[in-house]
């Protein structure tokens, strides 16, 4: 027996629409469904006008990859990136090293310093100097452990006092930094060089910024070896330095020791690194070394570095005027 099937209320004849089945309804004439598989993207979508539509892995200069509408990265440049430079991994395509920021409490330009225990200090050979016997204004490279530059220094004298007085001679030296900025200022006044004048001995004052003392270097009377006492702004003793009774480099470095305020422990050492015979002989242009402690005050660091200059002046510009004098003789 069968039955009559009578439609809902409001329903045409027929039969219902069968929504229990695995595929949707088709949709309506005229209306085109968004996201669904199958079905085209509304006409308002793509790119708004003006933009151009870069090709399949091409993207036009300053985007990256398929951001929204090939628009430029969100991003400004990138400055002195490390392991992008000539250099090797971890140096600046200048080759200078990179400015470590928000340091409190340092002095602008030293905080290089923060990062460093070590420092290599190498003075410019200059051929005028080398040719003529002339002595020039010297010049000298302060770089890191890895090789990058840290600091250029400059020594700043006239040509009278340089060729008369030879290593006892009054001089300036300015410190600059990778934007020849003067970070430090160092100053050598004109004082005696023996043992028979211990109340004029050798000294260095350095400022940083120039005009703000931070420390002087003070040569102490001794009669045997050289000694030195490293002292800050307000005149305490925080280091000294030793050094050995022989100066003279003959094929070995000489080291000057670093030592504590109490003279019992040695925290560094400032070497003259032997450079080879042909530079030794023929050139006063000089290789060091600084070690100091990583947690040593900069200012201190810096009055170290100042140190390394003293030294280089009373021991060995003057090595070479005594060996250009025994030719000579």
């Amino acid at each position: 027996m069968s039955y009559p099937y009578t439609p809902p209320q409001g329903q045409q004849g027929g039969y219902p629409t069968p929504y229990n089945t695995p595929y949707p309804p088709p949709p309506n004439p005229g209306y085109v469904t968004p996201n669904a598989p199958g079905y085209g993207p509304p006409p308002s979508y793509g790119p708004p006008s003006g933009y151009p539509q870069p090709q399949s892995g091409h993207y036009p200069p300053g985007t990256y990859g398929p951001p929204p509408y090939g628009g430029p990265l969100p991003i400004g440049p990138i400055i002195n990136q490390p392991g992008m430079g000539p250099g090797g991994p971890g140096v600046p395509p200048s080759g200078w090293m990179n400015l470590p920021q928000g340091i409190p409490n340092c002095p602008p330009g030293l905080e290089y310093l923060t990062m460093i225990d070590q420092l290599l200090v190498h003075q410019k050979a200059e051929i005028l100097e080398v040719l003529t016997g002339f002595e020039t204004k010297n010049k000298f490279t302060v770089k890191n452990s890895l090789g990058q530059k840290v600091y250029y220094a400059v020594e700043d004298s006239d040509c009278l006092t340089r060729n008369c007085c030879g290593p006892l001679r009054p001089f300036d030296m300015r410190i600059l930094d990778n934007f020849k900025n003067e970070v430090i200022h160092l100053n050598r006044p004109l004082a005696c060089d023996s043992c028979c004048f211990p109340c004029c001995l050798q000294s260095m004052e350095v400022s940083s910024p120039p005009g703000t003392p931070v420390g002087t270097v003070e040569q102490e009377w001794s009669i045997f070896s050289p000694s030195f006492a490293i002292k800050n702004a307000s005149g305490d003793t925080v280091l000294r330095i030793e050094g050995p009774f022989c100066t003279m480099s003959i094929c070995g470095d000489v080291e000057f020791k670093i030592m504590s305020s109490d003279g019992n422990v040695q925290v560094g050492k400032i070497s003259k690194q032997w450079s080879g015979l042909i530079r030794e002989m023929f050139t006063d242009s000089d290789y060091f070394g600084i070690t100091f402690p990583m947690d040593l005050d900069v200012r201190m660091k810096a009055v170290m570095l100042g140190a390394c200059f003293l030294i280089d002046a009373m021991f060995f510009e003057k090595a070479k005027g005594v060996e250009e004098n025994a030719t000579l003789l």
